[in-house]
């Protein structure tokens, strides 16, 4: 199970990551990830002093949430998908960036996967979120 500091439980919690972060699919699964934007101190333009920072951005934990509806299966499917997918993201939060978030929402196709699938397509999504964005010629 994740700590406390590390679940995400307010609806506007889900929201702002769903907005905000980065979306990819792979298989059984969609993540959405958002990861803060650590301000450069350089090319700081306010005539204040700079804070440092860099203390509370390292004890800020990354944050998970799951999002698994009616859609995957009855009540017993659904947590069986739910657990299995905590104790995935459980095992990969250590290597995100501190205080992101993470929502990972779980398809229909979820009920049927087996665990090292569910471990593949989390994995493969991650990766994509994680990957810089590319520009796309017009």
């Amino acid at each position: 199970m994740l700590a406390a500091a590390q679940r995400l439980r307010r609806s506007t919690d889900f929201a702002a990551a769903v907005r905000g972060g980065r979306r990819a699919g792979r298989g059984a699964v969609v993540v959405h990830l958002t990861v803060p934007v650590i301000a450069d101190p350089s090319t700081a333009t306010s005539p204040e002093p700079v804070r440092d920072n860099s203390a509370e951005q390292l004890s800020v934990p990354s944050r998970a949430g799951f999002v698994v509806s009616k859609a995957v299966g009855n009540a017993v499917t659904r947590n069986r998908v739910r657990r299995r997918l905590r104790a995935l993201v459980r095992e990969r939060l250590v290597d995100l960036p501190s205080g992101s978030t993470l929502v990972v929402r779980a398809l229909p196709a979820a009920a049927q996967a087996s665990y090292p699938r569910l471990a593949t397509d989390l994995d493969a999504a991650l990766a994509v979120a994680r990957s810089p964005r590319e520009r796309r010629p017009r």
